[in-house]
């Protein structure tokens, strides 16, 4: 037994942040939490302001050219990825992230890739940002949550871990709930329901009822079609496309 989970595989998580307290937060409850607690996952936490300079432990200064707002400085960051990169022997399986609202829009393809790696590091900015020549010295990709500015990438980076842990084996309960959700096939997910059978006065639709199982899965695609086309009529596109669908 102990022979067989020395051998499993531990997804290594490292974030690098001037919060440290925000973690792990929500990521140490529900089955995320859990799988950190059985080791399914490790989480480093590495704080900017330690290498901070002068007594002040400063990690910031004014926009080179003039503008709004303070950058973090390249100096300091270098020095809290260099810490992050010990261990590390592969970027490729182990990218470093750039939580940026000028990044690519995260999917769940993208996350499905880098839960299959080894881990990921996230770099978690303030203010207005970070000295550009960190991005470019050590080939940080720069991902997005989406078209909106949150003021750190803090809460950015645990969606992003949250998202990537729950596919890692063992971490859910069931492993078959994860064939059904949204963005699997291109479609969104089909609606759910659950007792009681009526509520007010709105019921259950009936095949969900019937026991017949094929006509069941026939209605949730038809149904995931529908949703699709109303709600991500660019994610329908997609499907049509991938289908041969007119």
């Amino acid at each position: 037994m102990s022979k067989a989970i020395s051998m499993k595989k531990i997804f290594n998580t490292k974030v690098i942040t001037l919060f440290p307290e925000n973690f792990p937060g929500i990521l140490g409850i529900g089955v995320i939490g859990k799988a950190l607690k059985n080791k399914l996952w490790k989480l480093e936490v590495i704080d900017i302001r330690k290498f901070g300079k002068g007594n002040h432990k400063k990690v910031d200064d004014t926009t080179a050219g003039g503008g709004p707002g303070m950058i973090l400085k390249a100096d300091v960051l270098g020095l809290a990825i260099d810490k992050s990169l010990k261990g590390v022997k592969d970027l490729d399986k182990t990218p470093i992230v750039y939580l940026s609202p000028r990044g690519k829009s995260l999917t769940q393809n993208k996350i499905k890739k880098i839960s299959k790696g080894d881990g990921i590091i996230l770099l978690c900015g303030r203010y207005e940002g970070v000295d550009q020549r960190v991005l470019d010295k050590y080939k940080i990709e720069e991902i997005s949550l989406g078209d909106f500015i949150l003021a750190g990438g803090e809460i950015a980076a645990q969606a992003v871990l949250e998202a990537t842990i729950r596919l890692i084996p063992g971490v859910l309960g069931d492993s078959d709930s994860l064939d059904n959700e949204s963005f699997k096939s291109d479609l969104l997910e089909f609606p759910q329901y659950t007792r009681p059978r009526s509520w007010k006065n709105i019921e259950i639709p009936d095949v969900l009822n019937s026991g017949n199982h094929k006509n069941i899965d026939i209605w949730r695609k038809d149904m995931s079609k529908k949703l699709t086309k109303k709600i991500r009529p660019d994610l329908w596109e997609k499907y049509k496309k991938k289908q041969d669908i007119k």
